[in-house]
């Protein structure tokens, strides 16, 4: 295979991803737009984790909601909490990997604020740890994850919402995610914005 085709082949692979996507997502997706418009409209905030191209996703969120998606309005309350390197790198000295998230988790949740928590594999610990602070908080959570939704899709509370992306690749899991946030703010913005 050349080089084009090799480049042709991703396009292909990605067009059948979304189109199927497109079939199971919309609805817990629009569900998502909810709780977080919900969680602002109380005055709650939203906390969002991932690593990798995940804690890329997640700081490109927040920045999204505390800036502007497409149009001007007020910020959003949001915190990347995989963002302050000093925190980063105490509590993963200091208490290990594992609970960079979650001890941020029970710093600056708060019972009404929700947590929007990434994984492609759906079992990265720290973001398990995370959710599991979340719940112990009383907040609500939004997973994003891919394959089957690994230990982070049987471990969700049944007001939670899971966004799981049926593929094995990450690149694609990460590119309906990126869809999918994108999503997101647009329903934020036009619920709160009164387009509907």
């Amino acid at each position: 295979m050349d080089l084009t085709a090799r480049i042709s082949a991703h396009f292909r692979d990605a067009i059948a991803l979304h189109e199927q996507c497109q079939e199971l997502l919309p609805a817990p997706t629009a569900a998502a737009v909810d709780a977080l418009v919900m969680t602002l409209s109380n005055n709650g905030k939203i906390l969002a984790c991932g690593n990798g191209g995940s804690a890329a996703d997640a700081q490109h969120f927040v920045a999204e909601l505390v800036g502007r998606f497409e149009r001007d309005r007020l910020p959003l309350a949001a915190i990347a909490l995989n963002t302050d390197t000093s925190i980063l790198t105490a509590v993963g000295n200091d208490f290990g990997y594992d609970r960079i998230f979650s001890q941020q988790v029970n710093a600056l949740g708060q019972p009404g604020d929700l947590l929007v928590a990434i994984s492609t594999s759906g079992n990265s610990k720290n973001v398990i740890e995370a959710i599991e602070a979340a719940h112990h908080r009383d907040m609500q959570v939004i997973a994003l994850t891919g394959k089957n939704g690994g230990k982070i899709g049987q471990m969700l509370h049944d007001n939670d919402i899971h966004l799981c992306v049926p593929h094995d690749r990450t690149l694609r899991i990460q590119e309906v995610h990126i869809l999918l946030l994108h999503a997101m703010c647009d329903g934020i913005d036009a619920q709160l914005l009164g387009d509907f």
